[in-house]
């Protein structure tokens, strides 16, 4: 309700007013400050005319009494009270923020100071494909933003014709992507930098367009450096920004989907179940719908998780805007596939489930607890089990007992011994996210994902397309193999703790890259198993989910530059016949110059993976160890670089301004070119003179040597 007042409010002072002689009147002062985006936001705008609305305590609960009056009408003293939580802690946090931010920065420029602008073009044919960002089913930037100021990597036509909007290599200006964005295309190939071929640093092509100017980049501009203050500014704004708003909780969840597109329904993988009320729900945990067009091209796809409730069906066609499916947001259902009779097994009360009365709704419910602590809790293997009329286990229609394991913090909403039909709730699992996220989640995030940290229980991606199969169990272990659904191919284990919620279950079909434990994955797997493009796209989307949080808009060019950085290593894992040592990390440059040697005497060439480093390591891993001494560390990084003898040749800028020579960008680059030129003009004539002097001496010495006739 709150929010409909705020956009009645907005809608009114934002209508173009006329004079009476219909010309355009000013514009609302009000609304020119909450729309400027240089200070202000509609939230503080709510705040002075509508209602302060819900505050959070210090420790990020909400305190439940809404603060009604708003600071137009005044707020009572216990209202007031409860703002200066919001205050107080917008006040500490940016004081203690603005070091980690600061150092998130230094971090990011280290990891990325050498990443120059080298050439025009390094010709490599791989690229990226641009897709528009989805989030929870809303656009919220459409492809054409996402193309603008990249170069094509292929032709983009319009779709269901052979008309090409822009050709390969062109550069896509505001024009041709409003071109894109009218015509409706799905998706694009655009030149990154992380698909850039250059030896040193990256190429024009590959960048695209200078943000700052408008043209495409100059030879010479420090795109590094750029990209990492570009990432680290708005980290000092994002750490400021709690404190405007002074606390208002944020949040709320979305839990259901419209179509964004009108079109014909399609559905992938479709498993799915009515219940007792009619309703359908997905059963299966890699469905998805497909918005087709008429040419059959896809507009837009849903993943659908797995029991969430359907409105619409296979071809169905739709309007833009119909509901599509809902879910609940904050908890994960477990459905029983068959009719039959919940029997709870090792459900025990007061080891492994506790009762708990709601202070609300003075409802008990029976939640499951960590029974492993428990004496003897070892054994148990709590789970509910559907029996049928007779007592038999209901099988499944692969022939398997049915069973529901139950994790830890599972909600069960079946007594032991009811009566269960297909498509009915036996257990919820509750989904974190009722905290509200302001950024001082934002930051450590944002540092997390580049320093590419394991989360502490991270996600585990399957590796192959398979079957699931659940093995025999360790003590507190469960061991979980897919077989895959390619004979040739061996098996791949897993094990995934007791306690913790499994979304696949026997017998189901799972693709590579789908998760057989829930949790954050590990960008170091994302990389292993689905290679370097979908890192990219896990690493753009987190990072630009935290600043979009903030209403912060950064390129996507800039984050994929940062990542670049923290690729350049590979890891080898079969040193063929190159000097290279199995488990050693080097730079692409010395991997491909290494191969290229052995292949070249006809020799095996070594191979090797691209390994992920955090920005840390791989600012201590660059190929100068100057720049690696002046960031951390000094004594360690000095050591280890005399002792292998290297040698520093001064490309980055680090380097250069620490031995006090012009940095190799902008100008300095120029000049250093120009004195490239001049250095090897001079040596040409150099040459010339000594081999002239050479010659001289060649034809007068025999008249030396001759033997006096006397």
């Amino acid at each position: 309700c709150n929010d409909k007042v705020t956009e009645a409010m907005m809608n009114t002072i934002s209508a173009n007013a006329r004079d009476e002689n219909g010309a355009e009147a000013e514009p609302n002062s009000v609304y020119m400050m909450a729309h400027s985006g240089a200070r202000g936001s509609v939230t503080q705008m709510k705040q002075l005319g509508g209602m302060r609305g819900l505050m959070a305590k210090p420790n990020g609960d909400i305190i439940e009494t809404p603060i009604i009056s708003n600071f137009k009408e005044g707020l009572t003293v216990l209202e007031y009270f409860n703002s200066t939580h919001g205050a107080r802690k917008g006040l500490s946090d940016t004081a203690l923020k603005t070091a980690n931010s600061g150092y998130l920065t230094r971090r990011l420029v280290d990891v990325a100071q050498d990443c120059i602008v080298r050439g025009n073009d390094c010709g490599t044919e791989n690229s990226i494909t641009a897709e528009p960002a989805v989030n929870d089913g809303e656009v919220i930037a459409t492809l054409a933003e996402r193309v603008l100021g990249r170069v094509a990597a292929e032709d983009i036509m319009r779709p269901g014709t052979d008309e090409v909007i822009v050709a390969k290599g062109e550069l896509i200006d505001e024009l041709m992507s409003d071109a894109i964005d009218e015509a409706g295309v799905a998706s694009a190939r655009i030149r990154s930098p992380l698909t850039c071929d250059a030896d040193e640093g990256v190429c024009a092509k590959c960048y695209g367009r200078d943000l700052a100017r408008g043209t495409i980049v100059n030879v010479g501009e420090a795109v590094g450096i750029i990209a990492a203050q570009s990432i680290g500014e708005p980290g000092t704004q994002l750490t400021m920004r709690t404190f405007h708003i002074g606390g208002v909780a944020q949040g709320g969840q979305q839990s259901f989907q419209e179509a964004s597109q009108p079109g014909k329904i399609e559905f992938e993988n479709e498993a799915i179940l009515e219940n007792a009320n009619g309703e359908i729900l997905v059963m299966s945990r890699n469905m998805k719908l497909r918005i087709m067009d008429e040419h059959g091209e896809e507009r837009a796809s849903h993943k659908l998780s797995y029991g969430s409730k359907l409105f619409v069906k296979a071809g169905d066609t739709i309007e833009r805007g119909a509901k599509l499916f809902e879910w609940d947001p904050y908890t994960l259902p477990i459905i029983a596939e068959k009719d039959g009779v919940a029997k709870h097994v090792d459900l025990v009360n007061g080891i492994a489930v506790r009762e708990e009365t709601d202070d609300a709704t003075g409802m008990t419910q029976k939640i499951v607890v960590d029974w492993r602590a428990a004496p003897r809790g070892n054994d148990l293997k709590p789970e509910i089990i559907l029996v049928g009329d007779d007592g038999e286990p209901v099988r499944n229609d692969a022939g398997a007992p049915i069973t529901y394991p139950m994790s830890v913090d599972a909600i069960l909403s079946v007594e032991d011994g009811s009566k269960i039909r297909a498509g009915d709730v036996l257990a919820r699992i509750p989904r974190e996210g009722a905290k509200t996220k302001d950024i001082t989640g934002g930051l450590p995030r944002v540092a997390e994902l580049f320093e590419a940290r394991r989360p502490k229980d991270h996600a585990i991606i399957a590796e192959i397309d398979g079957y699931v199969r659940f093995g025999r169990d360790y003590k507190n272990k469960r061991r979980i193999s897919i077989e895959p659904s390619d004979e040739t191919r061996e098996p791949v284990e897993y094990m995934v703790p007791k306690g913790k919620h499994i979304p696949v279950g026997e017998g189901d079909f799972v693709q590579k890259g789908d998760y057989i434990m829930d949790g954050n994955p590990a960008p170091h797997d994302i990389l292993a198993i689905m290679g370097v493009e979908a890192l990219a796209n896990y690493m753009i989307d987190e990072v630009q989910d935290v600043y979009r949080l903030q209403g912060v808009k950064i390129n996507d060019k800039h984050v994929e530059v940062i990542v670049r950085q923290m690729l350049q290593k590979y890891e080898i894992f079969d040193s063929g016949d190159t000097t290279l040592l199995k488990g050693e990390h080097v730079d692409r440059a010395e991997f491909e110059a290494a191969n290229e040697k052995a292949l070249s005497k006809g020799g095996r060439a070594a191979t090797g993976e691209p390994i992920l480093l955090g920005i840390t390591k791989a600012s201590l891993q660059t190929r100068s160890f100057i720049s690696a001494a002046s960031f951390q560390e000094t004594t360690r990084v000095l050591t280890e670089a005399s002792v292998q003898g290297k040698r520093d040749k001064l490309i980055g800028l680090k380097e250069n301004v620490i031995v006090g020579r012009l940095i190799p960008a902008g100008t300095g680059g120029a000049t250093q070119r120009v004195r490239r030129i001049a250095t090897d003009r001079d040596n040409v004539v150099i040459e010339a003179r000594q081999e002239e002097a050479q010659q001289a001496v060649a034809i007068a010495a025999p008249t030396d040597d001759q033997p006096d006739v006397e």
